[in-house]
């Protein structure tokens, strides 16, 4: 069975880069998220590796480690959460003491999202797909980033409904900072390729495509034993978001994937709006989404509120979730902590 962590107000915050760090000109992001979170009764510790970065990582990967297991076997931690994500955090999953884990929870996404998966798929607990820690410095948060905290503060047992947000950002405007980080100026709508109302149900699991591809044919990914072990066999519902890939990489991962296996016993793919997308000799993402549909024989929902164009529902690895969506475009998302 699934393994749900809880965050109590007062809770002790890790933070600490097993991705990438912070250039120096960049530390106040930092200092004022945790600062914000200080605000709000929290109590937050930075490790070392949060104010380096060097030669695209935080660290060596030996150092990001170390730093990751003991946060992780700290039981005076109740959650970890990384400053964003980076482009090397695979290089340690092989030196985590995956057995030595206290029972926490972990968020963000991006690079971490093969944190993530790795974890709930070894282990059995529960991974927050979520923001990061620098998502969280501005004065308030916007009413869908703001449910990372009921969301992690849900009883095993119990249910939360999140809701698709009301706008999400186009582009970032960092020489006009916004008291809650983000613009958001653009409708959400999320769509189906089906064009109707949807209703699906399943264990999630996923973050970055660009980057949970990878764990595919390694220990890190084996989602058939987790299924057997830990879901009693109960059918999956993917969430996936490109950050960089083209449409013809996203279709190529999306083929491995199917041949890995991971889509057996899928019950549909939720996809998250990407600024990438590229299409290649007029071969759009929307074509992808199609022959996916036709293929997989499930429905697919897409431009949801998931990854790097923001803002984000709180998905959590592992949890039963009910998915529905309308023709208008809104959404519901229920996770059952079961």
């Amino acid at each position: 069975m699934i393994i749900y962590p809880i965050l109590h107000k007062g809770a002790t915050i890790g933070v600490t880069a097993p991705s990438s760090g912070i250039e120096p000109e960049l530390h106040h992001l930092v200092k004022q998220a945790c600062d914000r979170l200080q605000q709000e009764g929290y109590r937050t510790i930075c490790g070392d590796t949060v104010w380096t970065q060097e030669k695209a990582k935080s660290a060596i990967a030996k150092v990001r480690a170390e730093e990751l297991n003991q946060m992780l076997q700290d039981s005076k931690i109740d959650l970890i959460l990384p400053p964003w994500g980076g482009e090397l955090l695979i290089e340690i999953l092989d030196l985590l003491d995956y057995k030595a884990m206290d029972t926490k929870w972990i968020m963000g996404y991006s690079d971490t999202s093969g944190l993530l998966l790795a974890i709930t798929l070894k282990t059995g607990i529960a991974t927050a797909h979520g923001v990061n820690l620098v998502d969280l410095r501005g004065e308030f948060s916007d009413t869908t980033t703001a449910l990372w905290e009921t969301v992690l503060s849900t009883k095993a047992g119990d249910s939360v409904v999140q809701q698709s947000s009301p706008f999400y950002q186009k582009e970032w405007h960092h020489d006009n900072p916004s008291p809650c980080v983000y613009h958001l100026t653009e409708k959400t709508e999320w769509k189906t390729i089906q064009g109707t109302n949807i209703h699906v149900t399943g264990r999630l699991l996923g973050g970055c495509v660009d980057i949970i591809r990878h764990l595919i044919g390694t220990p890190f990914g084996d989602v058939q034993a987790f299924r057997e072990e830990y879901i009693s066999g109960d059918p999956i519902v993917w969430y996936l978001e490109n950050c960089e890939l083209s449409t013809t990489d996203l279709k190529r991962t999306l083929v491995q994937m199917k041949l890995a296996g991971w889509f057996d016993h899928c019950t549909g793919i939720l996809f998250g709006r990407s600024d990438a997308n590229e299409p290649v000799e007029n071969y759009e993402v929307i074509d992808i989404y199609k022959e996916l549909s036709e293929e997989l024989n499930v429905p697919i929902v897409y431009d949801i509120d998931c990854g790097h164009v923001p803002p984000q529902i709180t998905f959590i690895n592992g949890a039963y979730a009910e998915i529905d969506v309308t023709e208008a475009g809104n959404a519901t998302v229920i996770q059952h902590f079961r």
